[in-house]
């Protein structure tokens, strides 16, 4: 016999929910969902904003206005039915009984969110200062045709000079990774949040080595290699560091990342035994990972490869220094050679890593 209840029940579209207690400061979900929502509306509001007054974003003395209506619009559309941004992204009903699922795709979160990024991409074109006119200008086109006839015809009379330079950048590419790895292998286990948690103490650990890392990360290799410049000298020994400080940082964001994705079965076996805690990370987590860790470290080594033929432009060593020096005296015939060069060892060691993770991943 078919059943007897009401159609709009069986398939689900009436679906009883029990009823929440808004306990906004006490569920920690409400509290993230309200910043999130803070954040956007005053992002919204800043780039509207900067649209139709400023020009730039570093005007600082206007940041007032757009936080104090982001906090405004953010408070109100908080309570309105469905108008939270954050809300769906955080999975919080504001209704006990309600006809319709929570989507990010229903009406008002579409169209918040398609302002968002009509905004985002309408502040980005007057910030980047966008113009076909000077793109397709003929006299742009005649210096840039210019610059790449001389290019595309090398002088292969420095070809042993640059070939010498060569490899003193693979050499310092290789060795910033050699030294990288036993200082990211080492944090990556403290910054690991499947590991370093159960007490506070871990836990600000965590935060803090996170910090510090984030903090060194963001700091571009080019500016490392200013810093060692000065501290070192010029030479390939500072261009060395600073890949190794950048490649710390790095390694460990993607050992971590392999860390947190482990299975928690070797790991729970290992410490029903009793074993100590460095014990059950050497059996427990470490064989789970070398795998994943070789293959990134070998990526590493190419990103570094590439990086290496940067920092010599600020006198991190290698073949960045002859580069910036024929680009300055608008020898582009010889600067070819250096790029034909830097093509092929970024070409052959873009095979190699690849064929080395393959296999490792096999």
């Amino acid at each position: 016999m078919p059943s007897l209840k009401p159609s709009s029940i069986r398939y689900g579209l009436l679906k009883r929910r029990p009823l929440q207690k808004k306990t906004y400061f006490r569920n920690r979900d409400y509290v993230y969902a309200y910043l999130v929502d803070w954040c956007l509306w005053t992002y919204l509001i800043f780039i509207l904003y900067t649209l139709l007054y400023q020009s730039s974003f570093l005007l600082w003395r206007s940041l007032y206005i757009p936080v104090i209506l982001g906090l405004f619009f953010s408070f109100i559309f908080w309570f309105l039915p469905r108008c939270s941004i954050s809300k769906p992204l955080f999975k919080i009903d504001t209704f006990s009984y309600q006809s319709v699922p929570t989507r990010f795709t229903n009406t008002p979160y579409l169209w918040l969110s398609s302002a968002l990024i009509i905004a985002t991409l309408g502040c980005g074109l007057k910030i980047t200062e966008l113009s076909l006119f000077e793109l397709l200008s003929p006299y742009g086109i005649h210096g840039a045709k210019k610059i790449f006839m001389s290019i595309f015809s090398p002088d292969f009379s420095i070809i042993h000079v640059v070939l010498s330079a060569a490899i003193e950048t693979i050499y310092i590419s290789f060795m910033a990774t050699v030294f990288a790895v036993p200082f990211a292998f080492i944090f990556s286990f403290f910054s690991s949040s499947n590991l370093m948690k159960g007490s506070v103490l871990r836990y600000i650990t965590r935060i803090f080595v996170r910090l510090f890392l984030n903090t060194t990360r963001s700091i571009e290799p080019l500016v490392w290699a200013i810093i060692f410049s000065v501290w070192v000298g010029i030479g390939p020994f500072s261009g060395m560091l600073a890949l190794m400080v950048h490649s710390i940082a790095a390694l460990t964001k993607l050992y971590s990342d392999q860390i947190e994705s482990i299975n928690k079965g070797p790991i729970e076996m290992v410490d029903s035994t009793g074993a100590h805690s460095t014990q059950v990370i050497w059996f427990g987590v470490v064989p789970q990972i070398i795998l994943p860790f070789l293959s990134c470290t070998i990526y590493r080594w190419d990103i570094n490869l590439r990086m290496a033929t940067i920092i010599g432009l600020v006198g991190g060593g290698g073949i960045g220094r002859m580069l910036i020096q024929y680009q300055g005296l608008a020898q582009w015939h010889k600067v070819g050679t250096i790029i034909l060069v830097i093509a092929v060892i970024v070409s052959l060691m873009d095979y190699f890593s690849m064929l080395l993770r393959k296999r490792i991943n096999v």
